[in-house]
């Protein structure tokens, strides 16, 4: 189904690698950076943390916790047998991700796929993050494809709901 596409973007965790990531740990960790400023975030969810952050003024102690947690989870990811067909790739590459971009760079790297990447965007790599459609056409952009010309490839809801918002065919893994 990809060859009828100008370029192909691929989500990283549960699409191409499964990154080794404690998520209750991660969770833990930025509800401690939240209680070490004094702010109580008992019972908020990991995502709904990240997002208020700014405007508490700890988005990057925030954004370091989540990080740390994920570039070494990418170091000790397990390849997704997705990964096969991006290597087959004839047309250009991306990775759209949630995860920083540092982590996908090394998860990529660590299973022998970062040659076959041409642009990489992650949470951190522009001003929003999944499900806004920015860093989708954001990779878009990089790799010089038309949104409509294009297939997102990812495996959930928050992915489906990216490419429909930027105008980008997508298929479920």
């Amino acid at each position: 189904m990809t060859d009828e596409y100008a370029g192909v973007v691929y989500d990283l965790d549960g699409t191409l690698v499964t990154l080794a990531v404690n998520w209750d740990a991660v969770a833990t960790d930025v509800i401690q950076v939240y209680e070490d400023s004094g702010i109580d975030a008992t019972g908020a969810g990991l995502w709904s943390l990240l997002e208020a952050a700014a405007e508490h003024g700890i988005a990057d102690d925030v954004e370091a916790a989540i990080s740390r947690h994920e570039r070494e989870g990418a170091r000790r990811s397990r390849r997704c047998g997705l990964a096969d067909e991006l290597t087959e790739q004839t047309v250009p590459v991306g990775v759209c991700s949630l995860n920083c971009e540092a982590a996908c760079q090394i998860a990529l790297e660590t299973h022998g796929l970062a040659d076959d990447v041409d642009a990489v965007v992650g949470r951190d790599s522009v001003a929003t993050h999944k499900p806004d459609p920015e860093p989708l056409l954001a990779t878009l952009e990089a790799l010089g494809v038309d949104p409509e010309n294009a297939l997102f490839v990812g495996d959930s809801p928050r992915d489906k709901e990216t490419a429909d918002r930027a105008g980008v065919a997508f298929e479920y893994v």
